[in-house]
């Protein structure tokens, strides 16, 4: 579904024969010199532009003006350890975070290394606010904050996936992770209210390197990768870099394998010092899809007549259980400096993905009886399905920016203007039909499964959005206001079996928020900010198609970074509201199973966070979340209700320390614990299912609270001996005391979570 720095130095206006100005000056820069291209030695010194004459009389001085780095420098630029000052993300033109009305937190790659991250959710495992399911599904790998999905975008488009073929992202190809929570419309169009996730992918760098990694592990893990890049030239005016990936695994669950390969080359060319350009491409390909089934209820959240069911349980058939992937993605970064008041960007991708799905799906325990008589037929049995699916997607995506620098009299402000535009064309055959049951007691995975010939979908869908933007960053000396409106053009035409259905969408949304920086490194911000969402295709039961959902909050927070610490400190209240939720409806003269647009949904929370390294060799994260998330709205069947699966508290820290001094030196260990309260399984909280007694459920309405923890260990050779730098070796242990727990329930079925884990890896560097 498509879902839809500091001003330049200004100089004085007042030239001869200008015409008069009205009182409030717009500050015109110096006259720049004309270039063509930088020198060979402009190019070794990017901070200089070289001077020219300005006639043939004489040579005249003229201001030097640094040359536009690449786009690996302005992405790492403020980074230090855990903590990154600014966020490409949150506005669009790298705005420090300790200046922006919002909350954001940044995953940078340090600290994606110290905890060797392995997948989306392992990058926000610490993050604040952010909660997700920690089981084996790796198809989708949906996180959440306040109530609502996080959309996930690569370099600042969006990720647009299938039902099943979602891109697949693996954080070793990443340079940083930002995460903005709370409604993001204004620059992103149609979005989720919980706010975004902008992957960074890694880029070429000045400085050539290179890296090699090989990793081992539970469930015969071997994966290996590498990263190289540098200049190709002695200029600098090109520069590569080549990351790779490849992985073989078992999982958690027997007779399920994993395999993934990756590669992304990019490029980076700067024919002059005001232009540059990034090309970044990729290509994955996943012969194993893992592990993905949901177990019966009984058995795993509520006791089964037979005991548990074991987390490595396998309830599919050995001939239909495949899961293929492949991605591919080319697209670039351009920017284009004028002068020392605007600059242009374009930034575009394309990505297609294909995917083979074919599962014997497991379901729940036959019944027999109904009513009062209901009950288990005999407690070892469950239903089975067979599902598959052919997806072809191809997707483009388009940002167009202008941004202009300038004072207004004592007003200094970062203006952006945008176009962006997003191209959905997708296509999918996929057949379901009921088939033969298994005995948990005495599983056959070889039985006679009988492919059905009916079709269950056969979509086209081919999406549009198209939006325009401006946002104003206004300084007057500490205080900094931002501000922005933009409206977005939606349209939808879905075929399946049949059936069309067109979506047509136009939505406004924005956003105000101002923040004041003191002296002591305090920072108190209030903000407002609206979202829209296309909802998913259907129709009303006029037969009119659905309205898109409406979101809008008011957030107050602080923001603390301690003079002379590497510390960054955060706190926010906040009051979060969708409108138009499609919800169920009943009563008189309603059919059965209705639903319509009344919905509503209320989240009010707290948030906070802490991230830095308070001393030399230590690095931490921490975080505590509360969240009221109810149903709001008097029609809704469910009125009063908590979200399903949504947690009132969530809690974390995670530290780390590597000894600077003494025989111990290049020492490392970490550790980190991680909570989840309870949840609801349903939106109804007060789900139940039969026993192998008649008359007489069992509530399964609630999720257990979870605590895990996370350790690690690690060793820089170098550090110790100087013949040895670049070498290093670590091993990460992910819930240390094999804590099994369900992670995710619904009225379809639960998954536990993933077990103990260990990972040992061995890391050169040059």
């Amino acid at each position: 579904m498509l879902i839809a720095g500091s001003p330049a130095g200004a100089q004085s206006a007042g030239q001869s024969g200008a015409s008069a100005l009205p009182p409030v000056n717009i500050d015109a820069p110096a006259q720049r010199p004309t270039q063509i291209r930088r020198n060979t030695a402009a190019r070794r010194d990017p901070n200089q532009r070289p001077n020219q004459r300005a006639d043939h009389a004489g040579a005249q001085q003229q201001q030097a003006t640094p040359a536009l780095v690449s786009t690996a420098q302005r992405v790492n630029a403020g980074t230090n350890g855990f903590v990154a000052s600014r966020a490409s993300g949150a506005t669009k033109t790298d705005a420090p975070i300790m200046s922006t009305p919002g909350s954001v937190a940044v995953i940078t790659r340090s600290e994606m290394d110290v905890r060797q991250a392995q997948s989306i959710r392992d990058l926000l495992r610490y993050a604040p606010g952010i909660y997700f399911s920690n089981d084996t599904d790796f198809r989708f790998q949906p996180i959440k904050a306040r109530g609502f999905d996080v959309e996930q975008y690569l370099d600042g488009l969006r990720l647009q996936g299938g039902p099943f073929g979602t891109p697949r992202v693996d954080p070793y190809l990443l340079e940083r992770a930002e995460l903005i929570t709370g409604p993001t419309s204004i620059l992103y169009g149609a979005a989720s209210p919980g706010g975004i996730l902008n992957l960074v992918s890694k880029r070429p760098t000045e400085t050539p390197f290179g890296e090699v990694q090989l990793q081992t592990g539970t469930f015969d893990r071997i994966q290996g990768a590498f990263d190289v890049g540098g200049p190709v030239d002695k200029d600098k005016t090109l520069l590569y870099r080549v990351t790779g990936i490849g992985l073989s695994a078992n999982t958690q669950v027997d007779n399920i394998g994993e395999e993934k390969y990756a590669i992304a080359p990019a490029w980076t060319w700067r024919p002059d010092i005001d232009t540059t350009i990034t090309f970044l491409t990729s290509y994955r390909q996943d012969p194993k899809g893992g592990a993905f089934a949901l177990l019966p209820i009984q058995g795993t959240l509520v006791p089964g007549t037979y005991g548990q069911i074991p987390r490595n349980f396998f309830a599919g058939d050995f001939n239909y259980e495949s899961l293929k992937y492949k991605q591919a993605t080319i697209g670039y970064e351009f920017e284009h400096r004028f002068d020392d008041i605007f600059t242009v960007r374009q930034n575009v991708r394309y990505l297609h993905n294909e995917l083979n799905y074919i599962e014997v799906q497991p379901g729940a325990f036959t019944t027999t009886g109904a009513g009062p008589t209901l009950r288990l037929a005999d407690g070892r049995t469950i239903t089975r399905s067979y599902f598959s699916t052919n997806e072809n997607l191809n997707t483009f995506a388009a940002d167009n920016q202008l941004q202009a620098k300038f004072n207004m009299g004592p007003l200094q402000h970062t203006v952006l203007a945008g176009f962006d535009y997003q191209r959905f064309d997708f296509n999918n055959l996929a057949r379901y039909a009921p088939t033969n049951t298994l005995n948990i007691l005495a599983p056959n995975y070889t039985q006679n499964i009988a492919v059905p010939t009916s079709v269950f979908q056969n979509l086209d869908q081919h999406l549009e959005q198209r939006g325009v933007y401006v946002q104003d960053e206004a300084k007057l000396g500490k205080l900094t206001v931002l501000g922005g409106i933009r409206y977005d053009w939606a349209e939808g035409n879905t075929l399946n079996l049949g059936t069309r259905v067109l979506n047509n969408d136009e939505k406004s949304s924005g956003r105000i928020g101002a923040i004041y920086n003191f002296d002591v490194g305090i920072a108190p911000y209030v903000s407002y900010s609206t979202s829209f969402q296309p909802t998913t295709v259907g129709s009303l039961l006029n037969g009119q198609p659905y309205k898109p959902t409406i979101g809008e909050q008011i957030e107050a927070g602080v923001k603390y970074q301690p003079v002379g610490y590497n510390l960054i400190f955060t706190a926010a209240v906040y009051d979060l509201k969708q409108e138009n939720v499609v919800s169920a409806i009943a009563g008189p003269g309603i059919p059965p199973n209705s639903t319509a647009q009344v919905g509503e949904v209320t989240s009010r929370g707290f948030e906070g966070s802490v991230v830095g390294s308070p001393l030399p060799g230590l690095s931490l994260r921490g975080q505590y979340s509360y969240l009221d998330n109810r149903i709001t709205a008097p029609l809704d069947v469910n009125y009063g209700k908590v979200l399903a699966n949504t947690p009132m508290h969530t809690a974390s820290l995670w530290a780390n320390y590597v000894v600077q001094n003494g025989p111990a030196v290049g020492f490392g260990f970490g550790g980190g614990v991680r909570y989840m309260s309870e949840m609801y399984t349903t939106n109804a909280n007060n789900f139940t299912v039969p026993t192998i007694v008649a008359n007489s459920p069992v509530l399964a309405n609630i999720i257990p609270a979870s605590t895990t923890f996370d350790a690690a260990l690690s060793y820089d050779f170098g550090m110790r001996f100087k013949e040895w730098k670049g070498l290093s070796a670590a091993v990460n242990i992910n819930n240390v005391f094999d804590n099994s727990y369900v992670s995710v329930c619904t009225a379809g079925g639960c998954r536990w979570a993933v077990g103990r884990t260990v990972l040992a890896t061995m890391t050169y560097r040059w």
